[in-house]
């Protein structure tokens, strides 16, 4: 009886569903523990606007006779009561989801810090517009929400970024890695935050040791809530990253040693998005040095109930 009662509870079937549990409690998480001072308009425009954005871009950009004869498919299943699998099956083929762009609009809520609506609109519009348009052989190489925080940063004057945001206590990293590592075992890209986390902090532990510093600077550096958001949920877009394990690995040192630089010489607090955001084009050549079937989101089926 237990077993068939939790047959019925609503369960995961995508990857994303859990990303999107965890940026929702990351960001309730900063809201009630670390007084951010988020308007809840600026999230519900950052959501709004994805949304709109992916919508509209996917209607327009997709063939007309292709919409109408999934129209006709959709509407022949509704007709016959066939159920909803197959109108489900229409919906999914349309392009249109509401996953990603809610994932990038949470991702913007957290990182990207700003008082007016017009430029966290800005920046939602920018990001996923940039999916559809900044692509090649089928792929966008733009993190969504790292080129919304850049087009931000760069062409409006009322937009930062806060890396400090989250502190350096230790609770919040262990909370960010149990949780990022969740989503990760599912999308499998936990290569790729392993060669970014280990070589930049080795970078940061070399520098520490040739200036004599204590280890509770690195640990400081290391425990940083936005630098661990940005490792595990950022920098391991399935979507945007190389395919192949080795160009994916080669591209997170890369970024690593970028953000090193950029950090430590040019004393950029924003390293770690410039340094994606620089790099970004390198997945096309790896990818062309290193070809792989690109990644597919997967849709996970729930067990089969026993008849017991």
């Amino acid at each position: 009886m237990f077993k068939a009662r939790l047959s019925h509870l609503p369960s995961f079937k995508d990857a994303r569903d859990y990303q999107i549990l965890c940026l929702s409690l990351f960001l309730g998480l900063g809201v009630a523990m670390r007084d951010w001072s988020l308007q809840p308009a600026i999230v519900a425009t950052a959501i709004l606007t994805a949304l709109l954005t992916q919508g509209l871009l996917s209607w327009s950009l997709t063939p007309k006779e292709t919409l109408r004869v999934r129209l006709a498919h959709a509407l022949r299943a509704i007709r016959l009561r066939s159920g909803h699998e197959e109108t489900g099956r229409w919906l999914s083929g349309v392009e249109v989801n509401w996953r990603s762009p809610l994932i990038t609009a949470l991702g913007l809520s957290l990182l990207l810090r700003t008082d007016h609506i017009a430029t966290m609109a800005f920046a939602a519009a920018i990001a996923i517009a940039s999916k559809f348009l900044l692509k090649t052989h089928n792929k966008h190489f733009f993190n969504p929400a790292n080129l919304g925080i850049i087009a931000a940063l760069t062409l409006t004057n009322d937009a930062w970024v806060s890396p400090g945001q989250w502190g350096d206590e230790i609770w919040y990293a262990l909370i960010f890695i149990g949780a990022g590592g969740m989503v990760l075992k599912r999308v499998g890209r936990w290569d790729t935050t392993g060669m970014f986390l280990a070589s930049y902090a080795l970078l940061e532990a070399c520098r520490n040791l040739y200036l004599g510093w204590t280890w509770d600077v690195w640990a400081h550096r290391m425990t940083s809530g936005s630098l661990l958001l940005f490792a595990l949920f950022m920098v391991t877009d399935p979507r945007s990253i190389p395919n192949a394990r080795p160009a994916r690995l080669i591209w997170a040192l890369a970024i690593a040693i970028l953000t090193f630089i950029l950090r430590n010489q040019f004393y950029l607090s924003t390293a770690v998005f410039w340094a994606l955001f620089l790099l970004a084009p390198l997945t096309i050549v790896l990818d062309k040095l290193w070809e792989s079937p690109r990644f597919e989101w997967k849709q996970f089926k729930p067990p089969l109930s026993s008849a017991n």
